[in-house]
């Protein structure tokens, strides 16, 4: 079963996307905001990141920075949710690999879809049998 960690302040925001993404058959995991999700993705890096990036304490930017530096081998997708959608909001996402930027509202079929693409092209760029 492939690990998905949401990281969102809104609670309502991450139980909506928990739920739905428990019964298309994720184990989800979710931080109230950057560093504990900074440090739930170094103690376990999970198969698939989605992140806000407007929260207190670090945002969704530094949290996708963080994991750039810290863990340059990364193997799993990213998506950032955002309801800014100024053009500097969606550049510095292009940028990074296995970045993708959503926008909020977002609908949870639509990531439901999205990381299920980024899942099966992470395992066939790996080589890794898709499970």
């Amino acid at each position: 079963m492939k690990t998905v960690l949401i990281v969102d302040d809104e609670p309502h925001v991450a139980r909506v996307l928990k739920l739905t993404l428990e019964r298309a058959g994720y184990r989800v995991l979710t931080a109230p905001d950057g560093e504990t999700g900074l440090a739930a993705v170094l103690a376990a890096p999970p198969d698939a990141l989605v992140t806000d990036i407007q929260m207190p304490r670090m945002d969704g930017r530094a949290l996708v920075q963080a994991v750039a530096e810290q863990l340059p081998q990364r193997r799993f997708p990213i998506f950032v949710m955002t309801s800014m959608t100024a053009r500097e909001e969606r550049d510095w996402v292009r940028k990074l690999a296995h970045v993708q930027f959503l926008e909020k509202p977002l609908s949870p079929r639509q990531l439901i879809v999205e990381l299920a693409q980024a899942l099966q092209s992470m395992t066939a760029a790996s080589g890794e049998p898709h499970v």
